[in-house]
């Protein structure tokens, strides 16, 4: 269903808009990035349960960051921002992580205050948007809304023309060298199915991956960063959270520790199919106005 060229806020469910009767709670992803140690448990569990090849080494100039962004083969994606810091700015102390005796992740230094940089680490996953403009693209049906308001590619379908690929404001979406067809995390579609927690959120030893039905992790999110910001965090942030913003909320949502651009994530994404219902209008008029110009001169000929 393509997106209402009018308001992108919609219902948070998108299931319902699919088809699916009496579909269940909305799940999802909510990723607080504050807890996250740069473990990649959640890459490796990634590719073991889905059978995702090996990403090879790509460093892409992200520090020890081995995978270097999502791809075909990475559909779970650990990314380490190394980031200078300002010099004598004072850290949270131990209980900024929930955990007794913890240290803020990436705010190490020593009592002389040499060590002026810190470490931002998130694991990135496909964000299963509300309003899909990889579902409005994909000639084949290939892409599909689950009953759970997650996106799925089915790749026996999937003819390998890559129009999901450029509609991704994300750019999540990827196609496997030799293979020619695209790839994304599908939220574990058959471990929901079954009832079970995605294998990137069970391999998860911080609980930094969280899942569960999305409004209850936005109900959750909320109360983090309301502790967090209490806690003399003042920069942690949701991100994909709004239901209001340009795709009508993520189903996978992120707390962060700076501004989105920081971790690669654009500040304002935006449904790139939100102008075709206005455009085909243009067009369809357009034809007409093409179609009674010719009948007139025809007839006008004839005469």
């Amino acid at each position: 269903m393509l997106p209402d060229p009018n308001s992108l806020s919609g219902p948070l469910d998108p299931a319902p808009d699919a088809g699916w009767t009496d579909a269940p709670p909305r799940m999802g992803f909510f990723t607080d990035t504050s807890v996250c140690i740069g473990c990649k448990a959640c890459e490796v569990a990634c590719k073991e349960w889905n059978d995702v090849p090996g990403s090879g080494l790509d460093l892409l100039g992200m520090s020890y960051d081995n995978t270097g962004a999502l791809t075909a083969n990475s559909w779970r994606h650990v990314a380490f921002v190394e980031q200078s810091r300002p010099a004598g700015r004072s850290a949270p102390g131990p209980e900024f992580l929930g955990m007794p005796g913890a240290q803020p992740p990436g705010r190490a230094g020593d009592a002389q205050g040499r060590t002026d940089f810190r470490w931002l680490m998130m694991s990135d996953v496909c964000k299963h948007c509300t309003h899909a403009a990889c579902l409005d693209v994909c000639p084949t049906g290939s892409l599909f809304r689950t009953e759970f308001g997650t996106v799925v590619v089915q790749e026996d379908i999937c003819n390998g023309c890559g129009y999901c690929i450029s509609a991704c404001p994300y750019g999540v979406i990827d196609q496997r060298k030799g293979d020619g067809r695209a790839w994304k995390c599908t939220l574990c579609y058959d471990r929901m199915g079954a009832g079970q927690t995605p294998a990137c959120a069970q391999a998860c030893p911080t609980e930094s991956i969280q899942y569960g039905p999305l409004d209850e992790l936005r109900e959750r999110a909320a109360a983090r960063v309301a502790t967090l910001h209490e806690r003399g965090v003042p920069e942690a942030r949701l991100y994909g959270h709004d239901p209001d913003d340009g795709v009508g909320g993520d189903g996978a949502f992120f707390l962060l520790l700076d501004e989105p651009e920081v971790y690669g994530l654009p500040p304002d994404p935006v449904v790139t199919t939100r102008d075709l219902p206005k455009m085909w209008k243009r067009a369809g008029l357009a034809a007409l106005a093409m179609a009674a110009a010719a009948v007139a001169a025809f007839v006008g000929g004839s005469s």
